[in-house]
């Protein structure tokens, strides 16, 4: 079956859903946060350029007035052990200016422990590195795990150090349950998902909108009219990162959660359905619909050699190649660093419209702190994230999402991250992982296999029957029996 530009038929159990409204990322309710006018400085993937050293007081200080507790845990006191001589290793994907975010997080933690803390970049090949590192017999002390299907791996598999006597206090003090439920497996907790990404955002450029007369729209048909209206004007609506099929798995979660609801997202996720169900079969001809060859800069096939990187600075050079982007909160590092385009006044995001009423629902993702080797540093570093302190540190600086819910608002640098952030808390049990994050790694979170590559064909191709039936094949082989 081949998608066609008419509306998805969709089962009528999937049909409008009942939501309080969702906040717009550009006009929330946050005091003091205006739209216009605000320049922040980009680096990296972060919103800002890296701290001085120098600054990192400054910094401090920002994040614990917003911080619960923090006066407490900044200063050095008899419950906090003296572990000076001890040293750890932390592993993370995390470079560039969010690696030198991360490190004024170490750099505190140090200061108050006396710990030595070693950071090793592992890049986007996490599950790779960590391979290797557990087959040679030395694992970092500490590992941050970009998805819960590699958590639930790790921890079947007897390599993680259960947390509940560790930090689960300090984790039910700041996580809501639906945080706490995806560090845990079966009722343990084995991970403190310290960083988040809002994942339901579109990126748009304000000199296009602005010429073309035209504002976000609330809604996935109003998203589609505003697309093809953009084309019939000379402008491709959208540029798309399709050789990383991680960004096509997210399109797809996005559309699914709105379409199908979290009840059924997560039985998709559990392959306690089919992805030849039809509720599969819908949203992929809403997406065949959303991502028209003729609102696609450069058309499918080129969209399917273009990176996520490259998409970002079509819709943002100088001379744009596309009004829209989409993609996580991170966009902004490279608007920042790789265009002449400013963060809200060049470019700005509207949430992932929503099909029906409007709902809090944002696709998310985010790292998770594990305990690879059991040390009291390892101990006392994973209750340190596991407060609002740390996740401060690296939100003031700018570049980070935290869904620890003690850590305020104010303590973001600027309006547009303050929003981002908000979306993501307001959402509450109405968030979910992107569905590439949640299924076997094998099948959901490795490039140029499964889920991921079954997509970026579906982006030329369009056939949605086969797409769905290669989809439930390849699921077939990676779930467990």
């Amino acid at each position: 079956m081949v998608a066609t530009d008419r509306d998805p038929k969709v089962p009528e159990d999937l049909k409008v859903r009942g939501e309080g409204p969702y906040p717009g990322v550009t006009q929330g309710s946050q005091p003091g946060m205006t739209r216009r006018g605000t320049k922040t400085d980009v680096d990296g993937r972060g919103w800002r350029k890296g701290i001085r050293p120098a600054a990192l007081a400054a910094v401090l200080a920002v994040a614990c007035s917003a911080a619960v507790a923090c006066s407490a845990d900044h200063s050095p006191s008899s419950s906090r052990p003296n572990l000076r001589g001890q040293k750890l290793e932390v592993a993370a994907v995390w470079s560039g200016a969010e690696q030198r975010h991360f490190e004024l997080v170490l750099r505190e933690f140090t200061r108050q422990t006396g710990v030595s803390v070693t950071y090793t970049s592992a890049g986007y090949g996490v599950p790779a590195f960590l391979a290797a590192r557990l087959a040679q017999g030395r694992p970092p002390d500490v590992a941050f795990l970009p998805q819960p299907g590699l958590l639930r791996r790790y921890a079947a598999e007897h390599r993680l150090v259960p947390l509940d006597g560790i930090a689960g206090s300090v984790v039910a003090d700041n996580y809501t349950p639906a945080w706490r439920r995806l560090g845990s497996v079966g009722g343990t907790l084995y991970g403190v998902w310290f960083k988040a990404a809002n994942k339901s955002l579109i990126w748009y450029n304000e000199g296009v909108f602005e010429r073309a007369g035209v504002a976000p729209p609330a809604g996935v048909d109003g998203l589609v009219s505003l697309a093809h209206g953009l084309a019939r004007s000379g402008m491709p609506a959208f540029a798309v990162g399709g050789r990383d099929g991680w960004t096509l798995a997210d399109w797809f979660s996005n559309l699914y959660l709105r379409l199908a609801g979290p009840a059924r997202y997560d039985l998709l996720a559990a392959h306690k359905i089919a992805w030849t169900d039809p509720s599969v079969i819908a949203t992929l001809r809403l997406l065949a619909r959303v991502l028209d060859p003729r609102v696609i800069a450069g058309g499918p096939a080129e969209a399917a050699a273009t990176s996520y990187q490259e998409s970002v600075r079509q819709a943002f050079a100088s001379r744009p190649a596309a009004a829209m982007v989409f993609e996580g909160d991170f966009v902004a590092g490279i608007i920042g660093s790789a265009t002449r385009a400013v963060l809200g006044i060049d470019a700005d995001a509207f949430p992932f419209p929503a099909i029906g009423r409007p709902g809090p629902m944002v696709v998310a993702g985010g790292d998770a702190a594990v305990l690879m080797r059991r040390s009291a540093a390892g101990d006392a570093f994973i209750r340190y994230l596991a407060g609002p302190q740390a996740a401060a540190i690296w939100a003031a600086a700018g570049g980070f999402v935290s869904p620890n819910v003690n850590v305020g608002l104010s303590v973001y640098p600027d309006a547009i991250s303050r929003s981002i952030a908000a979306g993501l808390l307001q959402a509450g049990d109405n968030f979910r992982f992107s569905l590439s994050d949640l299924t076997p790694v094998g099948f959901g979170g490795t490039e140029a296999q499964g889920m991921r590559k079954i997509l970026r064909q579906f982006l030329v191709t369009r056939d949605v029957s086969g797409t769905a039936a290669e989809l439930e094949q390849a699921a077939g082989k990676a779930y467990p029996p």
